[in-house]
């Protein structure tokens, strides 16, 4: 999944809502407190962690998994 974003950056919890993987804040930090999060291939437990063009996200959601470049 590709997500374009008009500024310099998204925070990480943002940018799960924005892409439709959560539907509030609260889904979104747990998601990324269960360390089913990684940023550029390293896992993430920062809610607010800056996410810039180039970054790619990926999730692991049971078995199912979701990767979210941003542009």
């Amino acid at each position: 999944m590709k997500v374009s974003i008009e500024t310099e950056f998204i925070k990480l919890d943002q940018l799960l809502k924005y892409a439709g993987i959560s539907y509030s804040g609260s889904d979104a930090k747990e998601l990324i407190w269960s360390g089913a999060v990684s940023v550029n291939g390293e896992v993430c437990e920062m809610r607010g962690k800056k996410i810039r063009p180039g970054d790619v996200v990926f999730l692991e959601l049971g078995d199912e998994y979701i990767e979210i470049t941003v542009e």
